[in-house]
């Protein structure tokens, strides 16, 4: 941790870097996944689900923006890199045979859910530490993930 004239303690800061280093890993595992989904979606829905997965990739991207600019003003380092989000992204491993529509979509909708059950433990993690700002964080972007997960299983039979 480097010094910082943040006024949350050491053991908070630290303590919330790493709380925040899984979502982070997960965000950056779905922009992935759904950039998969987008290159490879084929089917009846593919011009509505190509743009759609591209909408999620970019969303997560930019999720994955707003927790790794959180670390880092807390005086950590925002670990973003293949190995890293490799071994601590909390979602299942993407399905890469996926082709049809309904086998992206149900692979992005759980991973989703699975951003948003993570993103929901670390609003009451943040909240016991005493950083506010970190559990708003996590309340705005699980509001979003479920915003995305409505939107993606909208399009399931």
């Amino acid at each position: 941790m480097r010094t910082t004239r943040h006024d949350l303690s050491l053991s908070t800061r630290t303590a919330i870097a790493d709380l925040l280093a899984a979502p982070l890993a997960a965000a950056i595992d779905l922009g992935l996944g759904a950039k998969q989904a987008h290159w490879n979606v084929r089917g009846r829905q593919f011009a509505a689900l190509h743009a759609l997965f591209d909408q999620v990739a970019a969303t997560a991207h930019a999720w994955a923006d707003e927790l790794a600019e959180r670390i880092v003003a807390l005086g950590a380092i925002a670990d973003g890199t293949l190995a890293t989000v490799a071994g601590r992204s909390p979602l299942p491993a993407y399905p890469t045979a996926a082709t049809s529509g309904d086998d992206h979509l149900a692979a992005l909708a759980d991973r989703l859910a699975s951003l948003g059950s993570v993103l929901r433990a670390g609003i009451d993690i943040a909240t016991q530490l005493g950083d506010a700002v970190t559990a708003d964080l996590c309340t705005a972007l699980a509001a979003a993930a479920d915003k995305q997960l409505w939107m993606v299983e909208a399009h399931l039979s």
